[in-house]
């Protein structure tokens, strides 16, 4: 395990509870899956970059996917590590990311219980890729 993959892991660890907020980037008042990963890497002082709009469904990723890149994540299809960020399609046009727990859990802001939870990993959304931070 990395230490900035395992450090990633534990910020994410911290926010589990934190409201469900569209756009949100602070866990007082809510957070959504960008914001999650947005607060994580924060806490372990790398400052990510503005995130370009986006509503609840969009139609695309190709402009989200080179925010991974300069953030130090590499696109990765080895095992799963703590801190790795899973890119998930749960339904046309509405894509998901989570982050590997140390213990291999998603931890995620879930939208339906309107909260940051740590889950299983279940197919129910296909993976499209896994991001390594370097």
């Amino acid at each position: 395990m990395s230490d900035a993959g395992a450090a990633l892991a534990e910020a994410a660890e911290q926010l589990i509870g934190a409201p469900f907020r569209l756009r949100g980037r602070d866990p007082q008042t809510g957070i959504d899956c960008i914001g999650l990963v947005h607060c994580a890497l924060l806490a372990i002082e790398r400052i990510p970059p503005p995130v370009p709009a986006y509503t609840l469904r969009n139609v695309g990723l190709a402009t989200f996917m080179p925010l991974l890149s300069q953030l130090g994540f590499a696109r990765t299809d080895e095992p799963d590590m703590a801190g790795d960020l899973v890119l998930l399609h749960p339904s046309p046009g509405q894509f998901h990311i989570g982050i590997v727990s140390v213990d291999h859990h998603l931890i995620h802001a879930h939208a339906g219980l309107r909260r940051v939870v740590k889950s299983p990993r279940t197919p129910a959304a296909p993976e499209l890729s896994r991001w390594r931070l370097a």
